[in-house]
């Protein structure tokens, strides 16, 4: 059975930083895909960046230039480095893992709420 266990959130005041880290356990195959969503309340969850097992790298609109996802597959480890926090990030942050080739399966942690706020 895989496990995926967040940690990393808090509260942060606007322009700050945090990193999340997403640790999964268990038997693993490749190629995947590990990327964090992030749900705000009344809305919608939402995908907000991609790594690859061959790190190759995709992030959502509202993210680019100020969000940094990396893993270290050596320790089946998955980060987001946050910075320049806006309120409008405010969301409880989930980590995903899913395969990108047959069988499929997919993971969700349980997440971690980051809040941003003065």
């Amino acid at each position: 059975q895989v496990q995926l266990v967040e940690s990393g959130g808090g509260l942060v005041q606007p322009g700050g930083s945090l990193r999340l880290s997403c640790a999964a356990s268990g038997r693993i195959s490749s190629p995947n895909a590990m990327e964090w969503y992030r749900q705000a309340p009344g809305k919608q969850r939402e995908l907000v960046a991609t790594i690859t097992s061959g790190s190759s790298t995709n992030y959502a609109d509202s993210v680019k230039g100020r969000f940094t996802v990396s893993r270290d597959n050596a320790k089946s480890t998955v980060y987001l480095q946050m910075n320049s926090l806006k309120p409008e990030d405010t969301a409880v942050y989930y980590c995903h893992l899913r395969s990108t080739v047959l069988p499929i399966y997919n993971y969700w942690g349980q997440g971690t709420q980051v809040t941003v706020s003065s």
